[in-house]
């Protein structure tokens, strides 16, 4: 079943929904800018909060990239994972660009985290690349909050996320 979400007022939908709150997230193996492939694993008996875009070029993707990167400081065994289809590079060079140190920034390039965890939008001249959602887990992996942001343009939640992490 799909998730229909717009991007500016347009309808577009996603593989599916995201994972229930109260399921155990599923494995990943996602690669950072060094080419390193990063699963579960690297970030076991952490909090998770998977801040995932469509693409870190774009100005809402950008933004919460830094917000999240702002909070991450703050939290003590927490762990911020950006999640996108751009390329381990380019997302390399927009952390660097951006003193982003406190986030973790993976690409889905070559992985199936999209349509494991239901983001792949099916639809629009975005077909094939990751809705705007966050998914926030306890340090077990267990899925605390989520939330499939309903207009691909506006920005998380951000308060609601992290107040699920306390």
């Amino acid at each position: 079943m799909s998730t229909t979400i717009t991007l500016k007022g347009n309808e577009v939908h996603t593989i599916g929904q995201l994972p229930s709150v109260g399921t155990t997230i599923r494995d990943f193996a996602l690669v950072d800018s060094g080419l390193q492939v990063k699963t579960l694993e690297n970030f076991k008996g952490k909090k998770k909060v998977f801040n995932i875009f469509p693409s870190i070029d774009t100005p809402t993707c950008a933004s919460s990239a830094r917000k999240f990167n702002e909070e991450a400081s703050a939290m003590q065994d927490t762990v911020v994972i950006n999640v996108s289809k751009d390329l381990p590079f380019a997302l390399g060079r927009f952390c660097a660009a951006e003193g982003l140190n406190n986030v973790e920034t993976l690409s889905d390039f070559r992985s199936s985290f999209g349509d494991d965890y239901e983001v792949t939008i099916t639809d629009s001249p975005m077909k094939g690349l990751l809705s705007r959602a966050v998914i926030v887990t306890d340090a077990d992996n267990k899925v605390v909050y989520t939330e499939q942001v309903p207009e691909i343009g506006n920005e998380p939640n951000y308060e609601a996320a992290l107040a699920a992490l306390k």
